[in-house]
């Protein structure tokens, strides 16, 4: 099977370091997990034999010990004996402060990790921390369990020859990484459960849509996901082609570096968030595929706040601007202290929606006085990590375009608007950071309580939202397009594939 996931290409495949979402969409099928999930977001377990609660004695009394049982018997991709070694070399991997991983912070809510023997993995917490499942070794997490005999015995990744082709325990291998062009992957003839229906399986690197439209009208893409609304329009009239659509966790949002003078007090993002034109970007951009939402935290998401939405209103704009020191001069543009109000907008390359909201958002914005200069970044350099010089991760922006979202399960902010997670040391971007927003999601991480949980989840959201580092615009419905001959393919908002041994083409 030939498929696409969209223009991106990819840096690396190693899901500690690789920063495009390809790479977690990619790890589903090839990395060594402890858990997955199925569509209604429940675990299911995958290198473990349960999934570990205070009921069966997984979760110690006090939620600060997590046990888990590894199966016996499962082996590398390459062959190799799997066991409680890997897992223990992983955590060191992940400590090591040399490596550029995208998440940090998980890791280091650890003491350590013991291995009292070859299928028993002890995980010990520096306090309770009841969103374990999801955080670590799971599809939906930012990391695998890593292979000793292959990286080891070093701890450092940043240049392994392993992120260019990893050794996994899923239902596929890789088996090549044409840079630039393709990724092949074949089915893993030592996967524990058994054979997938398919064989073989190409990722091709199409950066371009019209060229993507039409190898999947002439056959050369059996599968191409995340097309975007406009796309979707004209695949729905090809023969033989089914569209698919499911709610994530992606969230559309203008995101703010508030560490950048022209957006650094709240008052200004908030006034570009009232002079955005949200219903425009859904109807006209989005082409009606997502759904309008004021929350950092995805609907589809346990403990989701539906917020009132910020209407698009330019005139309390323009006063918001006003009370901030912003004022208009004679050419109508906004200045302070002689500086001129405008925000450097970063979009990445190859993707229509997001130069089409940035256009408009520099009508929308130029409307109530604030100048927009817009840059676009090549798709492989946009998320690049702070070492190799992103602009995203590197804080080289006012304001940027992009789809991110916690969870999809937890209202877990940590990663995306958390204080420790400022590249290099993470993914927030923004730059964000308030003691009172980590303080609750401390709570809500912490506790084993649902209703204790959905109150700190509420108030966090709400002093986000006041805050205001991002303009959430909607909620982004992944669009999927294949051949009808495609069988078995049943993604959904908590897994890209549903079962990839069920995956198969006629």
């Amino acid at each position: 099977m030939r498929y696409n996931y969209d223009t991106e290409d990819l840096t690396s495949l190693n899901p500690f370091l690789g920063t495009s979402s390809s790479t977690r969409d990619l790890a589903e099928l090839t990395m060594a997990e402890f858990t997955r999930f199925d569509a209604a977001g429940n675990p299911i377990p995958e290198l473990v034999t349960a999934i570990p609660t205070k009921a069966n004695g997984g979760v110690s009394a006090d939620g600060r010990t997590v046990t888990w049982h590894l199966r016996h018997g499962v082996r590398w991709s390459d062959g190799a004996p799997f066991s409680a070694a890997d897992v223990a070399f992983t955590y060191r991997v992940a400590m090591d402060p040399a490596n550029n991983i995208t998440r940090r912070d998980v890791w280091e809510k650890l003491t350590g990790v013991a291995t009292p023997d070859p299928y028993t993995v002890v995980f010990h917490f520096k306090r309770p921390y009841a969103l374990f499942i999801a955080d670590y070794l799971s599809t939906q997490s930012d990391s695998c369990v890593l292979p000793a005999h292959v990286i080891g015995p070093a701890t450092t990744i940043n240049q392994a020859p392993y992120n260019a082709l990893p050794v996994g325990i899923g239902a596929f291998r890789y088996t090549a990484f044409h840079r630039g062009d393709a990724i092949e992957l074949e089915a893993n003839p030592y996967y524990w459960r058994g054979q997938p229906k398919l064989q073989r399986v190409i990722y091709k690197i199409v950066p371009d849509y019209n060229t993507a439209l039409a190898a999947l009208e002439t056959g050369d893409l059996d599968l191409w996901q995340l097309i975007n609304g406009t796309i979707a329009q004209r695949v729905r009239t090809l023969p033989g082609i089914a569209v698919t659509s499911t709610y994530s966790n992606a969230l559309t949002g203008v995101r703010f570096n508030v560490e950048r003078p022209v957006v650094n007090d709240p008052r200004v993002r908030r006034a570009l968030r009232l002079a955005t034109d949200r219903k425009t970007i859904i109807d006209k951009i989005a082409l009606g595929n997502g759904a309008g939402q004021e929350s950092v935290v995805p609907a589809i998401t346990h403990d989701y706040l539906a917020l009132p939405e910020s209407p698009y209103d330019p005139a309390r704009a323009a006063v918001l601007l006003d009370e901030a020191g912003w004022k208009r001069g004679s050419d109508g543009m906004r200045q302070r202290n002689g500086v001129p109000l405008t925000i450097d907008l970063a979009i990445p390359a190859g993707y229509p929606p997001s130069l089409n909201t940035a256009n408009l958002l520099h009508d929308d914005w130029g409307a109530i006085g604030v100048g927009v200069s817009i840059h676009t970044y090549a798709t492989a350099q946009f998320f690049q990590p702070v070492s190799a010089g992103g602009p995203i991760m590197s804080g080289h922006f006012d304001a940027t375009i992009y789809s991110v979202g916690p969870g999809p399960l937890y209202a877990n902010i940590n990663g995306v608007y958390d204080c420790a997670s400022i590249p290099p040391n993470g993914f927030n971007a923004t730059r964000y950071c308030n003691p009172a927003v980590d303080a609750l999601n401390d709570r809500y991480v912490r506790s084993f309580d649902p209703a204790v949980r959905a109150q700190a989840a509420a108030a966090f959201q709400r002093q986000i939202d006041a805050d205001a580092p991002v303009a959430i615009i909607y909620s982004r419905a992944l669009l999927d397009a294949f051949t009808t001959r495609l069988t078995g393919y049943h993604p959904n908002p908590f897994s890209d594939w549903g079962d990839p041994l069920e995956v198969d083409i006629q």
